[in-house]
């Protein structure tokens, strides 16, 4: 197994620093189980429907900036700082639950366009 030794939390940064960051979709199969579920309601389920989406995302250009990651068992939690080519920023909490080294189930909430947000911000604590 690719994975083995590696605590979830390590599995899912590394699957961040190669895929989202390092735009590799041919190591997608590293990280995704065939069978991944997925709650993001515009994202196919399965490793194909995973694939599909990544195609595309990486053709956005995305730098993801992780913020925080922490695991809880078999949950991984990971918030960042999305900076898509185009310059839009955009704030994202995704959620994955690991299992025998694999990423078998995903949730996501994401904040668009971030940075206008925050220009516009009522308080002064920041949004990241």
């Amino acid at each position: 197994m690719a994975h083995e030794g590696l605590s979830n939390k390590q599995i899912v940064l590394n699957f961040y620093r190669d895929v989202f960051n390092g735009w590799d979709i041919s190591k997608v199969a590293e990280y995704v189980a065939p069978g991944y579920i997925q709650h993001n309601p515009t994202v196919e389920d399965g490793l194909e429907g995973f694939e599909k989406f990544i195609s595309f995302f990486t053709s956005l250009e995305p730098r993801c900036e992780i913020l925080r990651c922490d695991e809880a068992g078999d949950i991984v939690y990971v918030f960042f700082r999305c900076v898509l080519g185009n310059g839009m920023v955009n704030k994202v909490m995704d959620m994955y639950r690991v299992e025998n080294g694999m990423l078998v189930e995903h949730w996501d909430v994401v904040e668009h366009d971030a940075a206008e947000k925050e220009r516009n911000a009522v308080n002064e604590n920041g949004i990241w």
